[in-house]
């Protein structure tokens, strides 16, 4: 089974119709006609396919969700055609694909060359080439030739220079400058550069198709977070005006499919979407949209230490908020690290503000298989385990119409499936606000 799972945090703004996590990639937005950000970390485990979605993020959503952490479709007709000669294929590594010969053009071929055509769109040229440990090869490519810049509204500028951050009367948290595997040889992007992952040829094939590679199934998203197999275990608040959120999130390896990356390493992912993924939107830096300002942080690498069982656990701050100024969507990792930002543009209702605010976990549930998927959320273990064994969002915090971040009141909780998936409140004074979630998915008591 094919699934998504990721831990999220969501910013919303209802209006008309309409409508961010950490722990496996995908994140989560909803409701109606949506515009979504969304920032997470873990697994990005691209396709809802199945049914294997979870997250736990950083998300903001409006009615139609802005862009937060988001196929074309060709009908191919030749059922009869004559036999042609086609030039040689290679892949993104350079290796020759497929040799000059004379055959009956097949879908296979066709699907071949355009995600070579995408891949030479995508991945732009580096100035340097890093390894990761973990398979992963990592491009330093300068700043203004990243994708964000291929937008008609960005072509011929340069990111803009970091805005002033949330105040908080809060003494800041000292952490890691970076949690990403990739940066453990000691290797760096030069200034004036980003670090993208290199997409390949396997990646994209992964996708049901080329055009599809990069997006989350086109879905009908609903103001009470239900339907279309989607289940959560979140918190929200709403009722009041809300510019940003902040909270840090625990890591974990769930397991997931793994559609968009081919392996089980959580990673740091965004994704958005302005239309409720109709026709907009991409994970990390796969289409125009998200501008990318920081040379530490690859979006889309796997990141470490992760937390395990009755053992160490491990957790990264993330923070979205709207720039007072310029009314850009800032992204920060960690104590400092600005990522980048979407820009003001992509937006409809975020132009304003966000009218609701969920912290949380989804996974989708599509019961290919006749039962419930198996797709772990979190930890993969009840919230009533507690620290240690499930795993948890804490310091949850929201950013005020003055970029002030405050403390979290009236909060709520939806555990749709509690049987499957639920989730347990608490506060102290260390933590502040904080949540424990997730669960096993199928279950005797979630056959």
């Amino acid at each position: 089974m094919k699934l998504d799972s990721f831990p999220w945090t969501k910013l919303e703004n209802f209006e008309p119709f309409c409508i961010l996590h950490t722990t496996r990639q995908p994140q989560c937005i909803q409701t109606v006609v949506v515009s979504a950000i969304k920032t997470t970390t873990i697994q990005s485990q691209q396709r809802h396919r199945h049914s294997k979605k979870m997250a736990a993020s950083i998300s903001l959503n409006t009615n139609p969700m802005i862009p937060i952490f988001v196929a074309f479709l060709l009908v191919f007709a030749s059922s009869v055609s004559p036999a042609l000669s086609l030039p040689a294929l290679v892949s993104d590594s350079g290796s020759r694909l497929l040799a000059n010969q004379t055959f009956r053009p097949s879908k296979e071929v066709l699907r071949l060359r355009r995600a070579n055509a995408y891949l030479k769109k995508i991945n732009k040229p580096a100035v340097k080439t890093i390894q990761s440990p973990d398979g992963d090869v990592i491009h330093c490519v300068l700043s203004h030739l990243q994708p964000a810049f291929d937008h008609p509204e960005l072509k011929g500028k340069k990111p803009l220079d970091p805005p002033e951050r949330p105040r908080s009367n809060e003494t800041r948290e000292t952490v890691a400058e970076s949690y990403q595997l990739w940066t453990d040889s000691g290797e760096s992007c030069p200034e004036g550069t980003v670090p993208i992952r290199r997409t390949t040829v396997k990646d994209v094939l992964r996708a049901s198709s080329v055009n599809r590679f990069g997006r989350k199934l086109r879905r009908h998203v609903r103001r009470d977070s239900t339907g279309s197999g989607h289940e959560h275990a979140v918190v929200f608040v709403n009722g009041d005006q809300y510019f940003g959120a902040k909270a840090s999130i625990n890591v974990w390896s769930p397991k997931v499919s793994p559609d968009l990356y081919g392996d089980g390493y959580p990673r740091f992912f965004t994704y958005w979407t302005t239309d409720a993924y109709q026709a907009t939107g991409c994970y990390n830096l796969l289409c125009s949209g998200f501008v990318q300002t920081n040379n530490k942080i690859a979006i889309g690498a796997a990141i470490s230490p992760r937390s395990s069982y009755n053992g160490r656990q491990f957790d990264i701050g993330l923070t979205v908020w709207k720039d007072p100024k310029h009314g850009n969507w800032w992204l920060e990792y960690g104590s400092g690290l600005l990522v980048g930002y979407w820009p003001a543009f992509l937006f409809s209702h975020l132009r304003s503000h966000a009218s609701m605010v969920q912290f949380g976990g989804e996974i989708v549930n599509s019961r290919s298989a006749g039962y419930h998927t198996s797709t772990q959320m979190g930890s993969g273990h009840f919230a009533d385990e507690g620290f240690g064994k499930a795993s948890y969002f804490r310091n949850l915090q929201v950013v005020d119409w003055d970029n002030n971040l405050l403390p979290l009141a009236n909060l709520h909780l939806l555990a749709d499936h509690p049987s499957c998936y639920n989730i347990r409140q608490g506060r102290n004074n260390v933590w502040g606000t904080y949540f424990y979630y997730g669960g096993p998915g199928r279950n005797v008591r979630c056959p």
